[in-house]
């Protein structure tokens, strides 16, 4: 790390809301598409622990889209990962979560506010004025009045019923605030809204028909807000320095050979934080991407990571793939290291109940999965490890979070688990981190700038496999 790097013509621009809904993704994503189209040089991040949303702003943007969680990684970490990958002669789309107060506690603590304050960036605030007019007004006032430290740059005006509904929202706003109205969006018809289920909007992957979804997205923006005006909003930044606390670099690379790491990658399976596969690489691991539902084997693989995703939504397909079920239940009875979260838990079932239907899994785990209208477990995750298992030392404290519909409603045995739960859901009885042989699986998922420990553990279990897969030729021979 270059102790003296500055975020040098890096402008940025945060986009927050009042609430969850608010339009914020479109907006971001409708700002990067029209940033794009005007030969600007783009890079997005998302506030808080979310895979969807930064999905949809990587498509847009074409390059990964990070997330920046003060919760999970301190603020040093995220002013550092923001500083390492913002675009320095671009322009920076920060799309903000919930509410823009809205932290994990009264004062706001890790709010989108707070991250604005940080990184010292402008704020829009996207605006849902559904029956609203005057009041809108208030809304924004109190966001003034509450912090004043925060540069409230201009609002957006989203659900406006018509030209005078959006008039005299804007007029109330402006003279009362000060703060400028930059663009009204009309109510969209379905065609130009993102396609959502339970866990909120469905991932680019399964949208199929986003061949012009970005030059919608593009005209909803250049159609109803002043770009160039928050293109210049975004300019009036000043330099960022690194933190003292250093960016996480890991020194335990694989000195021998390349590591082969499997994980799960297709329709089903797409929650992956990009930093989490990259330090992989960085430490030693080949990346192999597998498709659980087309392939019916796995590679001569040296650890297998299953990240989370929607396996509920492609359950026949899964579970027709018995040739899969069959080579992976081998490998883990012969030692393969396997980390599972959330889907991947799902994956290592015995049967997942769902709508009233029944489908069998792998049934590695001795557990009975059913997934129901509501979610089961959401929001931010504190355990402690505090029995052996193959990743993580015992005595690590792990943040991270959790968002499933689905429940553990039955096991037989009862699995060993590792994780004892201190916020959050789990498994079940405040237990989480199911474990058995080499394999670990939990509801938990982890970022690995905020956990190290899991690059760690993931390398060493796959080094020693390796080992012992080399060890085991030699005998033989």
């Amino acid at each position: 790390m270059v102790d003296n790097m500055q975020t040098d013509n890096c402008s940025r621009i945060v986009i927050s809301g009042l609430s969850g809904d608010s339009g914020k993704t479109v907006v971001s994503c409708g700002l990067l598409a029209s940033f794009i189209n005007r030969g600007l040089q783009v890079t997005a991040f998302k506030k808080g622990p979310d895979y969807i949303d930064s999905a949809w702003l990587s498509f847009v943007s074409g390059k990964p889209a990070r997330n920046l969680d003060s919760y999970l990684m301190g603020f040093p970490v995220v002013k550092n990962s923001f500083i390492k990958n913002a675009v320095h002669h671009g322009i920076n789309v920060i799309e903000g979560n919930r509410g823009l107060f809205d932290g994990v506690d009264v004062s706001g603590t890790h709010s989108t506010a707070e991250l604005a304050k940080a990184l010292n960036a402008p704020v829009i605030i996207v605006q849902n004025i559904t029956k609203v007019t005057r009041t809108a007004a208030a809304n924004i006032l109190g966001c003034l009045k509450l912090d004043p430290d925060l540069n409230i740059a201009g609002v957006i005006l989203n659900q406006v019923a018509g030209e005078r509904h959006g008039k005299v929202a804007k007029e109330a706003i402006e003279e009362i605030t000060g703060v400028p109205v930059i663009g009204m969006i009309p109510k969209l018809s379905t065609k130009f809204i993102l396609p959502s289920r339970h866990l909120g909007l469905i991932t680019p992957e399964e949208f199929e028909e986003k061949s012009n979804i970005i030059q919608d997205l593009r005209n909803i923006i250049e159609d109803n807000a002043d770009v160039s005006k928050i293109i210049e909003l975004s300019q009036n930044t000043a330099s960022l320095d690194y933190e003292s606390e250093k960016i996480i670099k890991q020194e335990f690379s694989i000195k021998q050979t390349k590591v082969k790491i499997g994980y799960f990658r297709d329709q089903s399976f797409s929650f992956y934080y990009p930093e989490n596969l990259e330090l992989l690489e960085e430490n030693g691991a080949e990346l192999i991407p597998i498709s659980p539902a087309l392939q019916n084997k796995l590679e001569d693989l040296d650890a297998l990571y299953i990240g989370g995703g929607f396996p509920e939504t492609n359950l026949k397909s899964l579970a027709a793939n018995n040739s899969m079920f069959f080579d992976l239940k081998k490998l883990v009875e012969d030692g393969l290291p396997v980390y599972a979260e959330c889907g991947g838990l799902m994956y290592l079932a015995k049967e997942i109940q769902w709508k009233g239907n029944s489908y069998s899994l792998s049934g590695i785990l001795p557990i009975k999965i059913k997934m129901f209208d509501k979610p089961q477990g959401h929001g931010y995750s504190e355990v402690v490890v505090d029995s052996e298992n193959s990743f993580f030392d015992p005595g690590i404290h792990i943040k991270g979070h959790e968002f499933h519909y689905s429940k553990i409603i039955e096991f037989n045995p009862e699995p060993k688990s590792s994780l004892s739960v201190l916020r959050g859901s789990g498994c079940f009885n405040n237990r989480d981190g199911l474990t058995y042989k080499n394999l670990f699986a939990s509801y938990l998922h982890v970022h690995a700038l905020a956990t190290p420990e899991w690059v760690k553990g993931i390398i060493k279990c796959a080094s020693n496999y390796y080992e012992q897969k080399k060890t085991k030729i030699l005998i033989e021979r």
